[in-house]
């Protein structure tokens, strides 16, 4: 296959997986939004174990897996990387099941400038002037909402942009496939979500049960509607790089922001839509410098 094949297959897989997060993801986890963000959020981190363990058996990864075991740094990583990622998608889970899509959506806005800043600052990786500047108006959009309206500052969509940028930079600092790092991060979280299943289901608080086949069926596509985007993403930067597919990346965000203002109904008071269009900016900015860059 040609290099110009590769990049447009890749640019192809990365707009796929970022649709999906962006518009597939939010409408699926809305629906199960019925039973309870702790339920949704077992169902996802249970059904992704699953699903991780499955891939793994087909593409015959265990070898891989048991050296990664054996490398202590690399267990130690994977289990405050595991806390982070549980943490992303824990809270990403809340804000789609208490009407906070947009407040979500601020997070992925912010996401990848974020990454760049703590990449700069933890491992002295270059910023551009550019990239300073965008830094700069994020920090000007949070404190125009702490000044203004402590109330409407977007809490879930910073925790997930910080979780998910802390939880890149933990990843950067081993050499693990981005399947098998997931599969062991779930590995490590599985107890805590099996223990609090069992005592959701011992106060009858569950909706997930063997007597309705088609319930428990739609709650098990938990595992693929987390999975298959991340594979989508991760192949199409392999293919393509991250310059193009940080641009791309930026069609996750946008649909979260339509779905909730115009489908969900979701409040957007003056101050907020402020704070959104400094982010835009911002953000406008350092699209313009991945493209002059890449």
């Amino acid at each position: 296959m040609s290099k110009n094949n590769n990049f447009n297959k890749g640019i192809f897989l990365t707009a796929a997986g970022s649709f999906w997060w962006g518009l597939i993801g939010v409408i699926y986890f809305k629906y199960i939004a019925f039973a309870g963000h702790i339920e949704v959020v077992i169902h996802r981190s249970l059904w992704t174990t699953v699903m991780l363990v499955c891939t793994s058996f087909f593409f015959s990864k265990f070898d891989k897996i048991k050296i990664i075991i054996k490398n202590k740094n690399y267990i130690l990583v994977l289990f405050f990387s595991g806390i982070l990622i549980f943490t992303n998608w824990a809270v990403w889970i809340y804000a789609i099941s208490t009407d906070r899509i947009i407040d979500a959506s601020f997070g992925y806005f912010i996401m990848p400038i974020v990454s760049v800043y703590l990449g700069f600052f933890f491992f002295k990786e270059t910023i551009t002037f550019k990239g300073k500047i965008s830094v700069l108006i994020i920090i000007i959009a949070i404190l125009f909402l702490l000044i203004l309206d402590f109330e409407s500052i977007p809490w879930v969509g910073l925790v997930v942009a910080f979780s998910w940028s802390f939880y890149n930079l933990l990843r950067k600092k081993i050499d693990v496939e981005t399947d098998i790092g997931l599969l062991i991060e779930s590995l490590f979280i599985l107890p805590v979500i099996l223990i609090t299943f069992y005592f959701i289901v011992q106060n009858n608080s569950n909706d997930f049960d063997i007597s309705n086949p088609k319930l428990m069926l739609l709650f098990t596509l938990a595992g693929p509607m987390t999975v298959i985007p991340l594979y989508l993403y991760i192949k199409g930067v392999e293919l393509c790089g991250l310059g193009p597919t940080g641009m791309i990346f930026y069609i996750t965000p946008t649909l979260q922001f339509l779905l909730g203002y115009f489908l969900y109904n979701e409040p957007l008071n003056n101050v907020k839509l402020i704070s959104f269009i400094f982010i835009w900016i911002a953000v406008f900015i350092y699209l313009k410098d991945l493209y002059e860059n890449k």
